[in-house]
């Protein structure tokens, strides 16, 4: 088994050894087997049920397609195509949900344009049709419309006009996929769970009908094994869900399909005001999106039947997803010196044939022979919904009576906006820019943030210019969201490797950030 680098991780914190003193002596309720938005989202629920809930992830949380997704929380306009009305109608109502009353600081409503060009998959007639029936299963009453062609590129200055016959305009939502995952987490952690990362699972000896199941682990910060022992588990390990199967069932085969997904992030182009839709054929759109001050192009959409841990981003994802975004965008915005970053996730999906862009998103809960429960499939946008379901299946072990879904906000749930003021009245000399990324990164936990401050001013400097991320913000990563390395923080806690942010001496800085006390070694002004 291998470790995490000496170079890269800190010493085992307080929590931590908690957490692992928790996993040796407590008999837990649900062991949850993945970090990903959908065990983040079993947990949390669970935890809010009252249950006494553990969770532990063999990599970071979110290190898998829960931090490599479109960041778009939406009802696919695409699956009209397909008949899917009711996953459809379900997404619809759970992205209101989340930009109302669980996450409106990390969720918010994005206006879309889907382009209608001489000889593409759908004319006008159908695009018109297709937002209509959006609407109507929204149930919504925004205006959902054709645009003429002038509007749309003032919309989108960067549009390739040449065969455009127009721009159907449409409002989904978008999010910070990782943080949503934390956030979660952290609502999980608040009700009690034991969460841990780098912690593998090894083993699991099922027992006998009421007795506990015994689950080996292994830290990989201590090197250390341990036993958990826990009455339920849920396998929400994402593309290695067949690997934890097996170790629960040795006969266990293959029960679903890997699809990569790759995007780039560019430079912003100036003057955007709506995502685009680009329809690549009857199956297939790809997205161009305004995304954390850059521009967001993706994705592809290819079976996958590589190692899991071995994902990248090649030079024919580049060129496809550049291509594609330059059937409908101005080619002097799709130069390959303008890539920021890149990054790949692989959706799992219920094993079938054909192509992997016509598969149905549906999600797939199993029980195996020894009792685990095995959730595989669906969206980021449904997490809250498969949970549910998860845990219903759990029903007659955890002496459930019914599953109550009604919506709890998250930690932090709060109006960006007004927290921004908040924000700004509190502490007139911050940069606006920062107050906003605070609000729109933990709404009202911010405070958490800014209370370092008083410690040690100096940890309001920004991490490196333009980067619109503070030292503080580090500090807030390993103390509060189990962030154990740099990359931990780089990629997932903050989008500053995303986005360019990703030098030597940044990873550098981080590193030293999350081995300091700033009480005893305050940072130099």
């Amino acid at each position: 088994m291998t470790l995490l680098p000496a170079s890269s991780h800190r010493a085992v914190s307080d929590s931590r050894a908690t957490t692992m003193h928790r996993l040796r002596t407590e008999r837990f309720d649900v062991l949850v087997v993945g970090g990903g938005i959908i065990g983040a989202g079993i947990a949390a629920l669970a935890a809010e049920l009252g249950l006494n809930v553990a969770l532990v992830d063999r990599r970071d949380f979110a290190s898998g397609a829960s931090s490599a997704s479109s960041k778009l929380i939406h009802g696919g306009l695409r699956y009209l195509r397909m008949g899917d009305f009711r996953l459809i109608r379900e997404a619809l109502h759970e992205s209101e949900t989340l930009v109302a009353s669980v996450a409106p600081h990390l969720v918010h409503r994005l206006r879309f344009l889907l382009p209608v060009y001489e000889g593409a998959p759908y004319g006008r007639g159908a695009v018109r049709t297709a937002l209509w029936l959006y609407r109507t299963l929204s149930g919504s009453e925004a205006a959902n419309t054709l645009l003429p062609s002038d509007i749309a590129a003032a919309l989108v200055p960067s549009l390739r006009l040449e065969g455009l016959h127009g721009a159907g305009v449409y409002s989904d939502a978008q999010t910070n996929d990782a943080r949503l995952c934390i956030a979660n987490l952290r609502a999980a952690a608040d009700n009690g769970a034991a969460i841990v990362n780098y912690t593998e699972v090894v083993s699991i000896d099922s027992g006998r009908r009421g007795q506990a199941a015994r689950v080996e682990v292994i830290d990989r910060v201590a090197g250390e094994h341990l036993d958990v022992d826990a009455r339920t588990v849920v396998n929400a390990a994402g593309p290695w869900i067949d690997h934890v199967r097996r170790l629960d069932d040795s006969s266990a085969g293959t029960s679903v399909l890997l699809s990569k997904g790759a995007h780039l992030v560019l430079v912003a182009p100036p003057g955007w005001h709506a995502a685009v839709t680009i329809p690549i054929d009857r199956s297939r759109v790809s997205f161009a999106i305004p995304w954390e001050g850059a521009l967001l192009l993706g994705t592809t959409d290819e079976a996958f039947d590589g190692d899991p841990d071995n994902l990248d981003v090649t030079e024919a994802d580049e060129r496809q997803i550049l291509d594609e975004a330059g059937r409908a965008l101005e080619s002097e915005i799709l130069r390959h010196d303008r890539i920021l970053g890149r990054f790949a996730g692989l959706r799992v999906l219920p094993v079938a044939t054909g192509r992997t862009a016509a598969a149905r998103r549906e999600t797939m809960i199993v029980r195996g022979r020894g009792g685990m429960i095995t959730v595989a499939g669906g969206k980021l946008t449904t997490y809250r919904r498969i949970a549910a379901s998860a845990l219903d299946a759990l029903r007659p072990e955890l002496g459930l009576r019914t599953i109550d879904t009604t919506p709890t906000p998250l930690p932090g749930a709060v109006n960006p906006k007004f927290q921004t003021a908040t924000i700004l009245c509190d502490h007139p000399e911050l940069d606006p820019n920062i107050a906003n990324v605070l609000s729109r990164t933990y709404g009202s936990l911010a405070g958490e943030v800014l209370s370092l401050a008083k410690l040690d001013p100096a940890l309001m400097n920004v991490v490196a210019p333009g980067a619109n991320v503070v030292a503080a913000q580090i500090l807030h990563a390993r103390d509060h969201e189990w962030a154990e390395t740099a990359e931990d923080v780089l990629r997932r806690r903050t989008t500053l490797s995303l986005r360019g942010f990703n030098s030597d001496e940044i990873y550098r800085r981080v590193e030293a950030l999350l081995l300091r006390d700033v009480a005893t070694h305050p940072l130099e002004p």
